[in-house]
Formats: C-alpha cells, structure tokens, sequence
C-alpha cells in the first residue's frame, strides 16, 4: 500500500470554498492565435467550449506559470490559475505582444471559486450547477459561473468559477486549505512556482506527461521541450518525502545525505499524525534513495517515499 494513502480518504465527497490567484480575460481578434504560440497546449480544439490545462515557459523551457485555458471564442479566452499570480502571466504574455490585437484584464478579484471532488461530485454538480464538464471542456453553470475539469489530487475533481457576487452552494463536507494541501502533496501534484518554478524544468515535477503538447506548432520554449523528450531523462526529480514525529520545517530548506546537499524540500504540510508529508527536488546523480534526508547536517528523518 502507498505510504501515502492514509493521509486522505478517497471515499469522501468534499468542496473547498477559494479564490483564484489568476483570473485574466483575454480579448481582441488576435486573442487565440497569440495564445496559441505562447501556451504549452493545443487550444485549437473542435470543442465548442474548450478547457486545457498547461505551462507558460521562457525561452529556456523553464517554468514561470501554469494555468487553465478556457477558449470561450476565438476573441474571448479566460485564464485561470490557483497557485500562480496573475501578475506574472499577464507580464509574461505583455513582453510579446507586439501588434496583435490583444487585450489582457485582470480580474481575479471579480471571481472566487469552489472546487469540489469525490465519488458524488458529479452527482452533486448536476443538481446544484445543473451541467458536468468531460475532460478537455468546460460547461456554463445553470446559477451562474463556469465549471471545468480540475486538478485537485489523483481523483476526479473539478472547479466552479463564480462571480464574487454569487454565493456558494451549500452541502457535501467543507475542507480546509491544509486539507487540500495534504491531498495535493499526498497525490504528488507540483504547485506552481512553488515546487516547480523559474528554475525548474516541467519534466522534472513530472508536468511534461500534463501540460505539455508535442504535436501542436511552436511555442515559448517548444525547442527546449523537443530536446528533452529525444534525451528521455533529466538530472533531478520532484518526489513526494514525509517524515514522522516531527513538526512542519520552514520551506524552502536545504536537503543533505551526510555533507552533501541533494535536494531541496519545497512543499510541506502537517499529516494529522505528529508528522509531515512533502514535496522535494532531488537529484539522480549520487543519491541513495534508501537513506533518509537530513535538514542540517546529524539530523536525518526525512523518508523518500518515492524513487527519483
């Protein structure tokens, strides 16, 4: 059994009340085919309301934002991120906007969102939403708002966008934000940027096989994506790490096997045992997996559960 599965229970509809970090309407007649060259996804889907889930890269292949694309129409797209800040991808998308007829407008604090998953979220989508979105699409809420695929932890959940000014739904179990962090961390799900950021490669948190088109035409930083999938391999790895008996350590610290620093522990939160579960970047190369990580040098407690 995965170490991690007692850390939540996967039998257990849940919705958690939050506001996204990036809410940004694009506009103009430019819209679409400017974020086509720009985002790591195909957006030219047939799908009449087409949802898609990626990266913004620079010209180095690293990663600066992720998000979700809803591709109202070819002039109407929205781009919606729960970790990522919207400053940053609208700065990101500004710098190559050149003479397209394109209108960036932020306005995340016009929105908040529910994210809901579990066994019954479907169900209970459809009789308070009135609509369940298929992968890749998003639908139109009958009491307002915008519902898509979401990605939560390794189940199926989804977001609803509302406007500020509608209120949430009541019903299925309320959790909190540490909840849905030890869901998130317990799935392996790197957050943007701060498990995977303007350091990171996608391959190395495993966001290439989610965020990234190999088929689709050229974007920021597809040179660099071509080149790492023909190498097949990269030098370091997100993995999932815990720890027992111990408090919750301030993050970002340094990672050491004896005096030598192997990674770095990004993400960590409290498991509800006495102890924590986390995300940390290691690297391949001189790494022995069945020792444990030291936060400072003597002191080794922390256990990878997974093999970089």
């Amino acid at each position: 059994m995965d170490k991690m599965s007692q850390i939540f229970d996967p039998s257990i509809t849940w919705k958690s009340s939050n506001w996204p970090t990036a809410c940004l309407h694009v506009t103009g007649e430019d819209a679409l085919s400017f974020l086509q060259g720009q985002f790591t996804q195909e957006l030219r889907s047939p799908i009449p309301l087409a949802a898609a889930y990626g990266l913004w890269l620079n010209q180095k292949g690293k990663v600066l934002a992720d998000s979700f694309v809803l591709r109202e129409t070819a002039d109407s797209v929205w781009i919606i991120s729960f970790s990522s800040s919207a400053a940053v991808i609208s700065e990101r998308l500004e710098a190559y906007i050149i003479a397209d007829d394109v209108v960036i407008t932020d306005v995340s604090a016009d929105w908040h969102s529910v994210a809901v998953g579990g066994p019954e979220a479907e169900a209970w989508l459809m009789q308070v939403a009135g609509a369940v979105p298929a992968a890749g699409e998003f639908v139109r809420a009958t009491g307002g708002g915008l519902v898509f695929c979401g990605r939560r932890d390794g189940g199926t959940s989804f977001e609803w966008l509302l406007p500020s000014t509608v209120g949430i739904s009541a019903g299925l179990v309320e959790v909190s934000a540490d909840d849905l962090e030890r869901m998130r961390i317990a799935t392996g799900l790197p957050r943007v940027p701060q498990d995977i950021g303007s350091g990171d490669l996608p391959n190395e948190g495993g966001l290439d096989a989610v965020g990234i088109s190999y088929t689709k035409g050229c974007y920021l930083g597809q040179e660099v994506m071509a080149r790492l999938k023909a190498m097949g391999t990269v030098r370091r790895r997100l993995v999932r790490v815990r720890a027992e008996g111990r408090g919750v350590p301030a993050v970002p610290c340094a990672l050491l096997q004896g005096e030598k620093r192997v990674g770095e522990l990004r993400s960590a939160v409290a498991d509800g045992s006495g102890g924590f579960i986390g995300l940390a970047m290691v690297t391949k190369l001189g790494l022995d997996p069945a020792q444990p990580l030291a936060p400072e040098p003597g002191d080794a407690f922390i256990e990878l559960i997974d093999t970089p």
